[in-house]
């Protein structure tokens, strides 16, 4: 696992990491949905320039400075306003949810569920980044990449699939946190840009030599 993501790092270079605080990471997420990573860190670094990156910021901030920020995200700007107004007032009511979130992994994940507007991928993010779960979340871009690579075993139940493909790379990262954050991050990039559905760039993938996908085609 650590050459695979030796091998992207060397391809790609560093990639931005996520904030390692809740809530920061929940305002990365919410501005990450249904755009790219360049929209995404426009909106980003104008939120961490006002600065708007706490609950009380976000509380406090006028709509008209939210929106034009927000706005950088690309689409979507009405959806993402609400759900950054909406995590705020999580945040800044439940002042139980930050211990929550450091406890044991069933009490976080329930912690992490209570959030608005996050899938299981971003909840998973959300406890690997912020809380030093050892958890794996896969998108669809990241569980590809593990699938061509043969972590797994299929099932005719999808979540199934996703169950055991996430459970053979956290046992082969060891259950490292470090090694997961990397895999996290390089196997969602690397499926966006190169492991993509169709037509995906076999000939110069630093994974190609390990491919169970490619040697059937």
């Amino acid at each position: 696992m650590l050459d695979l993501v030796a091998r992207l790092r060397a391809f790609y270079g560093a990639l931005p990491a996520p904030p390692s605080n809740p809530f920061g990471l929940y305002v990365w997420e919410v501005l990450s949905v249904g755009t790219t990573r360049a929209r995404r860190d426009a909106a980003f670094g104008a939120l961490k320039r006002i600065p708007a990156l706490t609950p009380d910021a976000v509380a406090r901030l006028p709509q008209a400075k939210l929106e034009a920020a927000v706005a950088h995200a690309g689409p979507m700007k009405e959806e993402r306003v609400r759900a950054l107004r909406a995590g705020a007032d999580l945040f800044r009511r439940d002042a139980s949810l930050a211990a929550e979130l450091e406890a044991g992994f069933r009490r976080a994940l329930r912690a992490a569920r209570r959030i608005p507007h996050l899938g299981r991928a971003s909840s998973l993010r959300l406890l690997l980044f912020a809380s030093g779960h050892a958890v794996l979340p896969l998108d669809e871009h990241a569980l590809r990449v593990a699938r061509r690579l043969g972590f797994g075993i299929d099932h005719e139940r999808p979540v199934k699939t996703l169950r055991a493909t996430r459970r053979a790379i956290v046992a082969d990262s060891g259950r490292d946190v470090d090694a997961l954050r990397a895999v996290a991050q390089f196997f969602t990039h690397h499926g966006l840009v190169s492991c993509t559905e169709i037509s995906p760039h076999c000939a110069v993938c630093p994974l190609a030599p390990d491919c169970e996908w490619l040697r059937r085609q």
